[in-house]
C-alpha cells in the first residue's frame, strides 16, 4: 500500500472551505563558480566521487576557509534582481548539527545578517493575474556532501544496509531565498507555488548565476505548508517537505499536505512540525524527521571568516549589471512576434523561447527560427529522451542552416540532413554540407541532364503534360529530385520540365 493511499485525506474543495493555507518557500541555488564557497575545489557536475575534495572541504586540522568573492559577487546580484535591500556588513555562522555529509560537522551559513533582506517577486499565474510574493532573506552557505544508501527499497536510510558519501559537492557555494509567510492565495496556493519556483528558476537562470538544473540537485525547493481556520489570527503548525525535485512536483506536494493535513485536523489531531519526502511515485509525502528551531542548530558567528561588507558603490555597479527580467523579456516578445498568450506558454513550457530568441539574435527570422525548434528539433530531443537545450546544437548553427535555405543553398530536405549531422558531432553546418555534399545542384547542364532522363523514361507524363495537365509534372521533378539525391532546387527543375515540355 502506498503512503498516498495509507493516509486519510480531506477532498481539496473541503480544504479550502475551511481552512486558509500558509505557504513558506525555501529554495537552494548551487551558484555557477568555477570554484568551492571557501576552497579552491572544482565545482564540475559529475566527477568521480572524492576527486574534488581538499584539506579545506574536508575539514582537516589547520585548514582554513576564504570567501570565494564570484560568489558574494553572484550573491548580490540575486539580491537586488529581487529587489533586497543588500546588507553593508554581515557575517557567516556557524550552523551546528549532526551532518554525516559534511565533514566539519556544521555548516558555515548566514544567520541574523544574510547578504539581502525585505524584497519581493512578482509571479504570474496561468491566467496572467500577478501574485506578489514577498521575500524574507536570501544568505549564503556552504553545500553539503552526498550520501548515497545502499541496501533499501526506497534509496533512503530507512531499510538500508551501508551509506556512501562522496564530499564533491561538499562546499559548493549555495544561496538560499527564504520567502516570508505567503498568504491569501486561497484554492490557488499550490498554484502560486509552483509559479514562484519557475518564475525565480528563470531569473536565476537570466543572471545567469547558476544551471538551474532541478535534476542535478542545482534548484533546490523546500515547501512549508500550513493551516488555521478560516478567521484565525495564528498561524497552523507546518510541516517542511524537502528537496521537491521539479516544478509539478512542487504543486502536487503542496497540494497532497493541504489534503493531508485538513484531515488531521478535521480529525481532531494535531500536526506535528517535522520534515516530510516528497514521494515521485505517487505524488504523496511521508514523514521525515521531527523539524528543529533556530536555536536548535546554536548558530555563533564563524571566527575564521572576515565579515562580508559588499561596498555601495561596487553594489551600484552590479545593479547596472542585471539583465532584462524574464517576465518583462517574454511580453516584448510576445509583442514583436504576436502570438496569443497560449502560444508564448507553450514555448515557454517546451523550453523552446530563449532558443528561438537566441536564432533570431543570430541573424534568422523568428518565424523560421520558431518552425525549426518547435517542429524537426523538438522531434529530435523527444527521441533522444533530452530537453530541447540539452540537443547538442547552437542556436547560431540553427540560424546559420535557416541562411543556407534562405539562400537557395539547401532545400528544406536537404537542412534537415545537415542538422542531423550537427546533432551526430559531425561539425559545423558548413563542414557537414560540404563533408556530406548537401549542397542544391545548381548547373543547369546537369539538371537539363536528369530532367531529359526523366522525361524519357516516361513518355506518358510528357505526353499529359503537353496535354495542360500541369501537375502531371511532379512525377518527373519527384524523379528529377531522387536522381540528384535531393540536391536539386525542385522549381528549378519545374521550370526546365515545364520549358521541355512546351
Amino acid at each position: 500500500m502506498t503512503a498516498a493511499t495509507a493516509a486519510k485525506l480531506m477532498s481539496y474543495d473541503d480544504v479550502i472551505g475551511r481552512f486558509d493555507p500558509v505557504l513558506g518557500m525555501e529554495v537552494h541555488v548551487e551558484l555557477g563558480t568555477a570554484t568551492k564557497m571557501f576552497c579552491g575545489c572544482p565545482t564540475a557536475f559529475g566527477a568521480a566521487p572524492n576527486t574534488q575534495v581538499c584539506p579545506v572541504c574536508l575539514a582537516l586540522p589547520g585548514a582554513l576557509p576564504v570567501v570565494n568573492n564570484k560568489a558574494v559577487e553572484m550573491a548580490v546580484r540575486i539580491g537586488l534582481a529581487l529587489n533586497c535591500a543588500i546588507t553593508p556588513w554581515g557575517r557567516f555562522a556557524r550552523k551546528n548539527y549532526f551532518y554525516p555529509d559534511q565533514p566539519k560537522n556544521y555548516q558555515i551559513s548566514q544567520y541574523d545578517e544574510p547578504i539581502a533582506t525585505e524584497g519581493y517577486l512578482d509571479v504570474v499565474l496561468d491566467d496572467g493575474e500577478t501574485f506578489r510574493v514577498e521575500i524574507e532573506r536570501a544568505h549564503m552557505e556552504e553545500d553539503t556532501g552526498k550520501l548515497t544508501h545502499v541496501g533499501g527499497e526506497t534509496g533512503r536510510i530507512h531499510g538500508a544496509s551501508h551509506s556512501l558519501i562522496d564530499y564533491n559537492r561538499a562546499g559548493v557555494p549555495l544561496v538560499e531565498i527564504v520567502t516570508k509567510p505567503i498568504v491569501g492565495a486561497g484554492e490557488r496556493a499550490p498554484e502560486v507555488a509552483r509559479a514562484y519556483v519557475t518564475a525565480l528558476r528563470d531569473l536565476l537562470k537570466a543572471l545567469e548565476v547558476s544551471d538551474v538544473r532541478m535534476d542535478q540537485g542545482s534548484l533546490r525547493c523546500d515547501a512549508n505548508v500550513s493551516l488555521m481556520d478560516k478567521g484565525a489570527a495564528e498561524f497552523g503548525t507546518r510541516t517542511e517537505t524537502k528537496n521537491v525535485n521539479s516544478l509539478k512536483s512542487v504543486e502536487v506536494a503542496v497540494r497532497y499536505e493541504m489534503r493531508r493535513q485538513g484531515a488531521v485536523l478535521a480529525g481532531g489531531g494535531e500536526v506535528t512540525q517535522e520534515t516530510r519526502h516528497f514521494q515521485e511515485a505517487d505524488g504523496s509525502t511521508r514523514q521525515g524527521r521531527r523539524k528543529e528551531t533556530a536555536e536548535d542548530y546554536r548558530y555563533f558567528p564563524e571566527p575564521d571568516l572576515q565579515p562580508v561588507a559588499p561596498d555601495a558603490a561596487w553594489v551600484e555597479e552590479l545593479r547596472a549589471t542585471l539583465p532584462e527580467m524574464p517576465w518583462l523579456r517574454r511580453a516584448r516578445i510576445q509583442e514583436q512576434w504576436g502570438l496569443s498568450a497560449e502560444e508564448m506558454r507553450d514555448l515557454v513550457n517546451a523550453g523552446a523561447l530563449d532558443l528561438i530568441a537566441a536564432t533570431a539574435d543570430a541573424g534568422a527570422p523568428a518565424d523560421a527560427a520558431r518552425s525549426w525548434w518547435v517542429s524537426y528539433l523538438s522531434q529530435q530531443a523527444n527521441a533522444r529522451s533530452v530537453e530541447l537545450a540539452e540537443l547538442p546544437i547552437a542556436p547560431a548553427q540553427v540560424a546559420e542552416v535557416i541562411g543556407l535555405v534562405a539562400d537557395g543553398k539547401l532545400t528544406n530536405k536537404l537542412a534537415r540532413q545537415v542538422v542531423d549531422g550537427v546533432l551526430a558531432g559531425e561539425g559545423g553546418p558548413a563542414q557537414v554540407m560540404a563533408d556530406r555534399g548537401l549542397e542544391v545542384v545548381r548547373d543547369d547542364d546537369a539538371l537539363q541532364k536528369a530532367v531529359d532522363e526523366a522525361l524519357a523514361a516516361n513518355p506518358d507524363i510528357v505526353e499529359k503534360i503537353k496535354g495542360g495537365k500541369v501537375k502531371a509534372a511532379g512525377k518527373i521533378v519527384g524523379d528529377v529530385m531522387k536522381a540528384t539525391r535531393g540536391q536539386a532546387d525542385p522549381a528549378r527543375v519545374q521550370e526546365l520540365v515545364l520549358a521541355a515540355c512546351a
